[in-house]
């Protein structure tokens, strides 16, 4: 693959202007460090070699997910502040300045940029900081093993699953990390009802009978703009999908699953706690719609090209 793009020699955005990377910091006493008093959107740059151009999948979905989770913490100045027109220039110039020629994601914060305020949200100042790191691979897209973990998933009277909150995380790396100390990939969450909510950094979908089924937004899941995207691509590919409840042991009987998210793509899961799923493979279903998102995102098929925007 080459050199992947050294993001610690990058330019970032901070605050209110471009600056070198390692010049983009918040201090010990900052309220996102003291309390993780911030939220934030993770979106894809998708590089087509053959085509020599560059395609930002879905950026005004994910604007629109950053403004509601801005809305949920009550960050009450982000959104008059930072109008659709104003965010996406910046992001366009913070990716052009930086000369992207590689799948990559941009990582779009917004905290509350204040010292020592306490435990204070109302009121306090917003400020919005972002910058691109190369896609890598988070979990191996060949397929990972996954168990359920221990730790339940923040109820949505706690810690609302549906915003991406940075201080929410620590329930997903208490999870990941018992996952990995018992020798497992990833880790699925069980919600308070005892239902099959995420993994850590991903939705989830399986496949009984034939049928697509993943959490409804009734568990206490992230509605992700990758879940939503196969929420829709499914249908055109004649595959029927439905969002419901899913128990545990569905988990263990079921023909595929697989994880989805904006830096896991879709990842197949070949077995939960060590019960092999469809025989350790990838199964068809999954197969399909790995390669249908894949040609979506990097302008290679035509439908759905609403959702992609070419860097200019």
């Amino acid at each position: 693959m080459g050199n992947m793009f050294d993001y610690k020699k990058s330019e970032a955005f901070f605050r209110n202007d471009f600056v070198p990377f390692e010049q983009a910091n918040v201090s010990i006493a900052s309220s996102p460090v003291l309390y993780g008093l911030s939220v934030y959107t993770v979106f894809s740059l998708n590089w087509n070699k053959q085509q020599q151009k560059l395609y930002i999948f879905r950026l005004r979905e994910h604007y629109s997910r950053l403004v509601n989770s801005a809305k949920i913490m009550d960050f009450d100045s982000f959104a008059s502040e930072w109008p659709w027109e104003k965010f996406e220039q910046t992001m366009l110039e913070l990716i052009n300045r930086n000369n992207i020629q590689e799948d990559a994601l941009v990582r779009v914060t917004v905290f509350v940029d204040e010292l020592v305020a306490g435990t204070k949200i109302h009121g306090l100042k917003n400020s919005l900081s972002a910058y691109i790191y190369p896609l890598g691979e988070v979990l191996s897209r060949s397929g990972i093993n996954a168990c359920i973990s221990s730790w339940v998933r923040n109820v949505d009277n706690s810690i609302p699953a549906k915003a991406k909150i940075n201080g929410s995380y620590v329930n997903a790396s208490l999870m990941k990390n018992e996952a990995l100390l018992n020798g497992y990939d990833e880790a699925i969450a069980l919600d308070h009802n005892g239902h099959v909510a995420e993994a850590t950094v991903a939705n989830l979908f399986v496949v009984r009978n034939g049928k697509l089924a993943t959490p409804d937004t009734s568990t206490d899941i992230l509605e992700g703009i990758t879940r939503d995207s196969l929420l829709e691509i499914a249908p055109k590919l004649g595959i029927e999908v439905e969002e419901r409840s899913i128990d545990r042991t569905e988990l263990y009987k079921c023909e595929e699953a697989f994880l989805c998210g904006s830096s896991v793509r879709i990842t197949p899961v070949l077995s939960v706690d060590k019960r092999p799923i469809n025989g350790g493979a990838i199964g068809p279903i999954t197969n399909k719609l790995m390669q249908k998102y894949e040609a979506v995102q990097r302008g290679t098929d035509n439908d759905f090209g609403n959702w992609r925007q070419i860097v200019s």
